[in-house]
């Protein structure tokens, strides 16, 4: 018998649900074992600064304590409930928000739920060797508590599968366990979390650029008429910002470090630059490339009569749906998207509901913008003649209206081997991704040290000073 305030800190009253109890004193035996198998790997006497939900409370949400990781609390929390919320958008605007699952919707919401979860784990599995070749004790303290936190998000999303849809729920919970990042029999469902994560360049990429597609589709999750559901999303998106974090100022202190050895030594060319034990520019540009473009695919194809159907149904809003100054009904609307014709990229305006994903991308896009300015901040600051940019967002797509096609980064649209005569240009090769893991020769862990290949941060966690020992090795 699990002991639900000690073991699964919670909000939901689980002491009082007996079916749900027997769900997850079922389940959760198998989740351990799963961390045991797939989570960060050689870990499990390792006690780490962690920072642990309690509550909802200011105050309960942010715990930190030392902590070994399979004896963290995976609490299930959901933002205290609004007696007055209503589905804001679609043909159930205005009606107050459903506690239960509606009928005629069951098997949507619970395919909308399955794959949200079926991230979590997945990024977990695509990072559990990183530790071994960690930067320093603080970048390592990072990577477990975005581990622990993607395992709190995946009970999150089991929570609502076991209370909400019976015995198809429960068989849904056992599947999010059984599948594998990149396994050819069993793969994760969404592309981008099956690519490997070899290094902690692409590790903080995928952090900064996949993280942050997180973000959106919990955002417009949070938006859903299903309150359980909407509740659910907007705490898991306290963590989230703690994961974007990690990614956005991992990539600007390689970029910060490279800048400066570039300046001490006064070299340009990136074989001087990789000669001094750096990541140069141009292939921290081809890194950007790839995790950009794979993210890209990950919010769907361009015109969706399923995100359609999401949105009519208000199980699906979009981003800060409430904010926007609309009909919240989207009947006549309209909305840009471009496709390819004749070989020439056009833009037209189709109807705004089927364009949902396009939006959502779009508003992606805008952020991510924002964060590659910051970086380009850091060059600049730096005196280094160099610009990072975002490659058009038709470039190396897999799906969508820019699926089969082949536009460069500047956006234009090349035949097949143009472009292949151009990839190892625009994204990485085996060279750049063995220089890489060059650097990657054994982890960093004495206090207060830094791998030569990145800055250290501004300021520690929590606080703590940057040679506090986050990790106890035990």
């Amino acid at each position: 018998m699990i002991n639900y305030t000690e073991k699964i800190p919670n909000n939901v009253d689980l002491g009082r649900d007996r079916v749900l109890q027997r769900a997850l004193e079922h389940w959760q035996p198998a989740y351990m074992g799963w961390w045991y198998d797939m989570g960060p790997n050689e870990t499990h006497n390792y006690e780490v600064y962690l920072r642990t939900a309690i509550s909802v409370e200011p105050d309960g949400w942010a715990q930190f304590g030392y902590v070994k990781m399979p004896d963290y609390r995976w609490g299930i929390f959901l933002q205290p409930r609004d007696e007055k919320r209503e589905v804001n958008f679609g043909i159930h605007k205005g009606q107050t928000a459903w506690q239960e699952v509606p009928g005629e919707y069951r098997s949507t919401l619970r395919r909308v739920i399955v794959t949200q979860g079926d991230t979590e784990p997945a990024s977990v599995e695509q990072q559990r060797m990183l530790g071994a070749s960690c930067p320093s004790m603080y970048d390592l303290r990072n990577i477990f508590q975005v581990n622990v936190e993607e395992g709190r998000h995946l009970w999150a999303m089991v929570y609502l599968l076991h209370r909400y849809f019976g015995r198809d729920g429960r068989e849904e919970a056992e599947s999010l366990l059984a599948r594998r990042s990149g396994d050819a029999d069993n793969p994760r469902i969404l592309g981008a979390f099956n690519e490997p994560t070899p290094d902690w360049l692409a590790f903080y990429m995928f952090t900064f650029f996949t993280d942050r597609d997180g973000k959106f589709q919990l955002c417009a999750l949070a938006e859903s008429g299903f309150d359980p559901l909407a509740r659910t999303c907007r705490f898991m998106l306290t963590e989230e910002a703690h994961h974007m974090f990690v990614g956005e100022t991992g990539v600007g202190r390689i970029i910060q470090r490279t800048c400066e050895v570039m300046k001490e030594n006064k070299v340009e060319d990136p074989s001087d630059v990789r000669a001094l034990g750096v990541i140069d520019l141009q292939t921290i540009q081809k890194y950007l490339n790839f995790h950009y473009s794979v993210t890209l695919d990950l919010y769907g194809s361009d015109v969706s009569s399923n995100a359609a159907n999401y949105y009519t149904s208000g199980l699906k809003g979009r981003f800060r749906e409430t904010k926007l100054e609309d009909d919240h009904v989207l009947a006549d609307a309209e909305y840009p998207v471009s496709e390819v014709v004749s070989g020439k990229i056009v833009t037209k305006n189709v109807p705004a509901l089927t364009a949902l994903n396009e939006r959502l991308r779009d508003d992606y896009i805008d952020e991510i913008a924002d964060g590659v300015s910051r970086w380009q901040r850091v060059i600049d600051n730096a005196g280094v003649p160099f610009r990072l940019t975002l490659p058009h967002k038709g470039f190396h797509r897999a799906i969508g209206n820019f699926a089969g096609h082949f536009v460069s980064p500047n956006g234009e649209v090349l035949s097949e081997e143009a472009w292949k005569n151009h990839e190892f240009d625009w994204l990485p090769n085996p060279k750049d991704y063995a220089y890489v893991q060059s650097l990657m020769s054994g982890r960093v862990v004495e206090l207060g040290k830094f791998a030569n290949w990145i800055a250290p941060p501004a300021r520690g966690i929590n606080s703590q000073p940057l040679n506090f020992e986050y990790v106890r090795f035990n």
